[in-house]
């Protein structure tokens, strides 16, 4: 597989929108290419572990579409990403929204991020699809995930 981790959605009967881990990326020193593991632990205000850009801040974990980062034709993890997420629009979830995964759940914290550095696509390219497409989040349940486990788009206060 081509990308590290994707995040396949639909939608069911019930309207839920639902998901599937395609692949999980991490690296352990910041400003390097990610590479995809079979399975990762979440770990509660801190991020993915063993990925240099956990810790306790707002950009814990890091979410990308497929179907943005797959015209750039480029290996997973290119874009510093850890999940890829492929058939939703995810720029379009409010701050606050939160993804559960097993025992695990996400709350989006960001949405994009202003490319300082410009990492090796934008050098290549000219292009960097993060500040308009990325968005990020905080562990607020920690917990194992693995490709092909499901996700789900919890209903908040707000759907109500």
């Amino acid at each position: 597989m081509l990308w590290s981790v994707a995040v396949l959605w639909k939608y069911s009967l019930k309207g839920e929108k639902m998901g599937k881990i395609q692949a999980i990326c991490i690296s352990e020193k910041r400003g390097t290419a990610k590479q995809s593991i079979p399975k990762a632990r979440l770990i509660e205000n801190f991020g993915v572990e063993g990925d240099a850009h956990g810790g306790n801040w707002h950009r814990q974990v890091s979410l990308l579409p497929l179907e943005q980062a797959e015209v750039f034709h480029v290996e997973p993890g290119a874009f510093g990403e850890n999940l890829l997420v492929t058939g939703f629009d995810l720029k379009s979830l409010p701050i606050g929204s939160r993804l559960r995964c097993g025992d695990c759940l996400l709350e989006i914290t960001q949405i994009g991020k202003e490319c300082h550095s410009h990492c090796d696509i934008y050098k290549q390219t000219g292009k960097c699809i993060m500040p308009r497409e990325g968005i990020f989040a905080v562990v607020k349940q920690g917990g194992m995930i693995q490709v092909g486990d499901e996700i789900t788009l919890e209903e908040t206060l707000l759907d109500k």
